[in-house]
Parts: structure tokens; C-alpha cells; sequence
């Protein structure tokens, strides 16, 4: 099926983490919390309750904005959008359409792609369903939560290309520190909108005149298996003369299958207008740049720093500002100033056990797992050895799978019986290459 390409774009959804609900003064926290506990008239929807928007949501959502190349609205506004569920008991959802807080922006991938934002919103999130013995409970603790949604462009070709933005994402919310985005307990949820087309539409520049959107995936592995089936499924139907329903549906974790749930809505079907209840947001560019100042360092501005100012490794540079390498980036800083950079990092990463030293005890593990000197004539020899007997893995380097890099550089401390220095052995493998 490799005459039909992958149209992708993504929703991502997530929690703020705020003392508040969005709309209502009911206390935001409520994992762990015992069902309908972390409720009021307003998140339960009742009849007169007003909402009251929470300016401490509304400023996070604007820094992840600034800090995802967006422009900044300085008119901006709620509005209601409808549907029915036993989830939203007032019959519609407060969020944003015409006039978000944020629009544009971009992330830029490994490979220098940018992978361009529509819009970032804010709005309340939905109550838990709750399916069991034939019976659907709802739990409103969750009703009113303050949700961030980001949507892109449809501008992802593969799987990878979405997992690893989602990544991107995750890693800068958790920078910012404007919320947990666990995945485990709901707080991250990724929304794909994916469609297929031939190639000629491609080089056409023509998009798909449908798209299904798998909804609540909870797992960046679940969205590249949602992703990679939906490819399948959809090229199927088309390679019937057939056309592919527009709908939603949801990821089967346990088949890696998606299943119908329903007709996909339309813009119309939501009857968005503005909510009356709120009145409409205006900021001044004064705003905006007090929240500039008070940005941190992110990944990106963290990976470039490791290189340039310390001198790591692209590896080194990668894992310490990508995932949870990112909890280990204030150690290093502190560490560096009192060692040798390199050697701060190759303890950092390959010895998980020293992460949790206090930086005295830390410096003296330094001291014991200090290399011997070899010399470079030593060093050349043990690389051209490995290379002669690792030929496969070799090629594979060649060719750009980076990931073989390091098992090369252990065949090279076996072939020299001793610890050595992992940056000059990289470098002469690397200088191999050419």
C-alpha cells in the first residue's frame, strides 16, 4: 500500500496544574480524591451558577504559548460549544474557538523539520465515565479541570514524526512546570486526526476530504500503533474503490486495533457562540513581555548550552535535556562547575546509581572511576580492531542509525581490557566514518 501516504495532524490535551478549576472555586487536585468530593453548583452546571474565569490558568497557557513560538492574542474570548453526554452536564463545553490565547507556533524535530501549531486554547474538561456491570457512573471531581488543547496543521508523514513532537511537547510543559502531564493518571491525552492519500495528490499539494480522529490515547506507543494501523485500515478501503467514513474512533491496547465510537461532529454541529456568562479577555503587550522575562531555559536552549558552554557529546546533549534526562540538568550544572564537564555526564548517564548522591559524594565517585591515560596510538588501534571484527554494526552507523554508537564504543573499552574516555573514543569512530 505504499502508493498511499499518511496526512497526520495532532490534538493534545492536558491539565493544568492550578490551585483552582477553571471556572469555579473548587480545589484542582482532586486525584485520589472520593467521587462528586471536588464539586459546586457551577462545575456540577447547575441552574444561576456563573463562571468565573481563573486568571492563573489563563497566564500558564499563555506561557506555553510564548515558549512554543506562538503569536499571543490580545483580544481573546471563551464560547460554548455543544454537545450532549452524560459527561458534560450542562449540555455544552466553555472553551475557545474564533479568538484563542495563543495561535501559529512551531516545534522543531531532530531532523530540522518544524511542525507548525494551529492554535493553543484553553478550556474546562469533561466529568469520568465510569462503565461497570452494565451500568455507566459519572464522577464530576473532573468537571471543570483546566484543559490546555494544542492543535496542529495536518503536517506530520509518520508515526515517528508524531511521537516524537508529542515528546517535544511533554518535555516543555514539564520545563515550564505548569503542570504534570502524567499519562498514567489522564493528565496528557493525544488525539490523532489522521487521513491517507495517493501520491499524486501529494505532489499536488490536495489534502483528504475526510479524516478520522482516534480520540483519548493515553501512551505515546499507543498513538504510533493507532497511527501505523490506521494507515493500513484506511489504504484498504481505498484500494477497494471504497470511502473511508468519517468518524471517530478509539485504540482496542489490548487488539492494537481502533474501533468505531461515533459519526465525527462538524464545526456547525457544535453551535459554538460566545459565552454570555464571561466577558471577553483584553491584554497589552506589557503583559506579554513580563511573561517573556520569567521564561526558563528550555530543552532546546538546554541542548544547545550542553555542546557549546560544556563541550558534551551530541548523545550526552540529547539525554540530558530530552525526558527524564531533563530531572538531572540542575545536578549537572552544579556538578560542572566543580569537574570536568564530560566526565560529570558519562557518570550522570551510565551510572544511575550516582544520581542520587549528594555532590560531595558524587565528586569523590569522579575521582574513583577516574580513566587511565592511553594513548591515542592505543586508542586508534583497539577502534580499527572493533571495526574490522563489527563490520554490520559499522555500516549501520554509516547509514545513520545512531543507536549502534554506543555498543561500538563497548566493543572498544573490551578490546582495551580498561575504562577510557568515551568522548575521544566517539570522536575517533566518528572520524571513521568519512
Amino acid at each position: 500500500m505504499s502508493k498511499y501516504h499518511l496526512v497526520l495532524g495532532l490534538e493534545i490535551h492536558f491539565h493544568l496544574r492550578t490551585k483552582k478549576k477553571v471556572f469555579c472555586g473548587c480545589i484542582a487536585n482532586f486525584y485520589g480524591a472520593k467521587p462528586n468530593t471536588h464539586v459546586c453548583p457551577t462545575c456540577l452546571g447547575l441552574p444561576g451558577a456563573l463562571p468565573v474565569a481563573n486568571f492563573e490558568a489563563v497566564e500558564k497557557a499563555q506561557i506555553l504559548g510564548l515558549a512554543l513560538n506562538c503569536k499571543l492574542n490580545e483580544f481573546s474570548r471563551f464560547d460554548r460549544k455543544h454537545y450532549f453526554y452524560p459527561d458534560l452536564p450542562k449540555g455544552y463545553q466553555i472553551s475557545q474557538y474564533l479568538y484563542p490565547l495563543c495561535l501559529d507556533g512551531f516545534v522543531e524535530l531532530e531532523n530540522g523539520k518544524k511542525c507548525e501549531l494551529e492554535r493553543i486554547h484553553l478550556e474546562e474538561d469533561t466529568a469520568k465515565s465510569i462503565h461497570r456491570s452494565g451500568e455507566t457512573l459519572i464522577d464530576y471531581n473532573k468537571s471543570g479541570s483546566p484543559l490546555v488543547e494544542i492543535v496542529t496543521k495536518p503536517i506530520f508523514e509518520s508515526a515517528s514524526e508524531a511521537v516524537e513532537f508529542a515528546k517535544k511537547i511533554q518535555d516543555v510543559v514539564r520545563t515550564l512546570d505548569i503542570a504534570d502531564v502524567d499519562m498514567e493518571k489522564g493528565q496528557l491525552r493525544l488525539e490523532a486526526n489522521i487521513s491517507v492519500r495517493t501520491t499524486e495528490m501529494k505532489e499536488k499539494g490536495i489534502l483528504p476530504d475526510y479524516k478520522v480522529e482516534v480520540k483519548n490515547i493515553n501512551s505515546f506507543r499507543f498513538l504510533e500503533k493507532a497511527i501505523n494501523y490506521e494507515i493500513e485500515r484506511q489504504s484498504e478501503i481505498l484500494e477497494k474503490g471504497e470511502r473511508v467514513p468519517q468518524e471517530n474512533r478509539g485504540f482496542n491496547e489490548v487488539k492494537n486495533i481502533t474501533v468505531s465510537q461515533r459519526k465525527k461532529e462538524e464545526v456547525k454541529d457544535y453551535r459554538y457562540f460566545p459565552d454570555p456568562d464571561l466577558p471577553p479577555m483584553f491584554f497589552d503587550k506589557k503583559h506579554f513581555e513580563d511573561l517573556r522575562k520569567n521564561l526558563p531555559e528550555l530543552p532546546r536552549q538546554t541542548y544547545e548550552k550542553l555542546k557549546s558552554k560544556y563541550s558534551l557529546n551530541d548523545n550526552q546533549a540529547k539525554f540530558l535535556s530530552n525526558g527524564d534526562g531533563l530531572l538531572l540538568v540542575e545536578k549537572f550544572y552544579s556538578l560542572a562547575e566543580k569537574s570536568d564537564p564530560i566526565k560529570v555526564a558519562n557518570l550522570l548517564i551510565n551510572k544511575p546509581e550516582t544520581r542520587e548522591l549528594s555532590n560531595d559524594d558524587f565528586l569523590s565517585q569522579i575521582k574513583a572511576f577516574a580513566v587511565s591515560e592511553i594513548s591515542e596510538e592505543r586508542l586508534n588501534e583497539a577502534v580499527e580492531t572493533v571495526l574490522r571484527n563489527e563490520t554490520d554494526a559499522f555500516e549501520k552507523l554509516r547509514s545513520g542509525k545512531d543507536q549502534v554508537l554506543m555498543y561500538l564504543v563497548g566493543q572498544v573499552m573490551r578490546e582495551l581490557k580498561t575504562k577510557a574516555d568515551t568522548t575521544k573514543i566517539i570522536s575517533i569512530i566518528k572520524s571513521k566514518l568519512n
